[in-house]
């Protein structure tokens, strides 16, 4: 019976020493007899810069583990495969590349203020005195053809007198035998009616003029327009000198909004395009308008071009000098291929997402990105495709560790090179010299 124990015990040692020896001899490139897998290099288990062709000790003292290819991985050597626990604890969410209408939102502040279209001078073109007025502070409201004030003035009443006397010459020739006579009265009527209404006397005025055949010793002057006193220049007895302007009017029906936008913004504004604005004071309410119009320059200091709005006003809620919020909605592209914001590393040249792969796979891969649209979202011009999965959380850590593997295959082709063309190449590969994390632990990661 001890015999029997003593052999197997021989034979136990044997083996293992063989089993010892044939791992021993194994080297990059060989096919690991237990897993069947192509090794491509050992690494240390808690310094994966640690990389060498042969089994041995990492400088820690432990064993080296060997790092198998995957048969058919056509993945490029930057791809990176951790197990699934990991990504839990790492908190790796994705999201799908999708198609959809982009749309691009423009926030701004506004000044509401008057629309220059509907701004209206009362002036006189005579000199006169004012005598009586109706109208007598900013900001009273005035309808169409309502009396303004009451203004004396001799070259009025001259010319009054003047057409008078042309009426009735007028009639007292109309029987005459001469027609050059009739002709010659009735233009002399003609240019005196005519004076009068360049001085901005109504036909109404004129007729009663005509009826009553007495002169008034001053003259009333109606609103222009229905709107708001915006400027009143006239007192009681106030001398006015004609083409003075005596009074502003307003008409508020409709405002204008003065806008400005920046730079970049401007590709997606045109004229005519619909926009939303909300007041301060009144929280919830939003008014309806439209852009009327982009000014051709930018403002030099802040690089910014201004907008006019337009919207309506008729319950008079908009009033002028208000501050607005102003909303702009432009479509991008009805079709768009998007990401979310999240999933885009910028390092200021290139802009990478990882996309997510079956088996706990991730490849890192360079896009191009179009314009920013509406609730972060970013349009893709190029580099991936509808319905891929890109990694939205703890890309940094992926990115590391993308860049640690891409690193350590670039060392291994230098040192394969390397070994034919100059025998004395080390061979261990240290990557401190590349600016990698000596502490960072990967021993839940796995390199393909």
């Amino acid at each position: 019976m001890n015999r029997i124990i003593v052999t197997l015990v021989i034979f136990l040692t044997i083996t293992s020493a063989v089993v010892s020896e044939t791992a021993e001899g194994l080297k990059a490139g060989d096919v690991d007899p237990k897993s069947g897998k192509v090794i491509k290099y050992w690494a240390a288990p808690m310094d994966p810069t640690y990389i060498r062709k042969e089994p041995g000790q990492s400088p820690m003292g432990m064993d080296l583990v060997p790092v198998f290819e995957e048969e058919g991985d056509k993945l490029p050597a930057s791809t990176i495969r951790i197990d699934p626990v990991t990504i839990q604890n790492m908190g790796v969410r994705t999201a799908r590349v999708a198609k959809m209408e982009l749309k691009k939102s423009i926030r701004a502040l506004g000044t509401i203020t008057y629309d220059e279209t509907r701004i209206y001078a009362v002036n006189l073109k005579f000199n006169g005195w004012i005598e009586k007025l109706y109208v007598n502070f900013v900001g009273e409201s005035v309808k169409k053809g309502q009396p303004l004030f009451d203004i004396y003035s001799p070259e009025l009443v001259a010319a009054q007198e003047e057409y008078l006397l042309a009426v009735k010459q007028s009639e007292d020739l109309s029987d005459s035998r001469y027609p050059s006579v009739q002709e010659n009265a009735a233009g002399l009527l003609k240019a005196a009616r005519r004076r009068l209404q360049y001085w901005d006397l109504s036909a109404g005025q004129i007729n009663r003029l005509t009826k009553n055949r007495k002169v008034k010793k001053s003259l009333t002057v109606y609103s222009p327009a229905t709107g708001v006193v915006i400027r009143k220049e006239p007192f009681d007895g106030h001398f006015a000198k004609a083409g003075m302007h005596q009074y502003e009017i307003a008409d508020l029906s409709r405002i204008w909004v003065d806008v400005e936008v920046y730079e970049y913004e401007l590709p997606f504004i045109k004229q005519g395009m619909s926009v939303d604005m909300e007041l301060s004071y009144l929280p919830g309410n939003r008014f309806e308008g439209t852009v009327l119009f982009i000014y051709p320059f930018l403002n030099p200091e802040t690089r910014t071009a201004k907008l006019r709005l337009a919207f309506d006003n008729q319950e008079g809620l908009l009033k002028p000098d208000m501050y607005a919020n102003v909303f702009l909605e432009s479509i991008i592209d009805p079709d768009a291929l998007v990401i979310p914001q999240e999933a885009v590393i910028d390092s200021g040249i290139r802009k990478i997402v990882f996309v997510a792969k079956d088996e706990g796979k991730f490849e890192p891969r360079e896009i191009k990105l179009g314009h920013e649209g509406m609730d972060n979202l970013f349009q893709v011009l190029g580099g991936l495709s509808a319905g891929e999965r890109v990694v939205t959380s703890a890309q940094f850590m992926l990115d590391s560790e993308s860049r640690l593997r891409e690193a350590i295959q670039k060392m291994l082709e230098i040192r394969n090179t390397g070994s034919q063309d100059s025998p004395g190449v080390a061979d261990d590969l240290d990557m401190e010299g590349m600016g990698m994390d000596d502490g960072l632990d990967m021993s839940d990661m796995k390199m393909d």
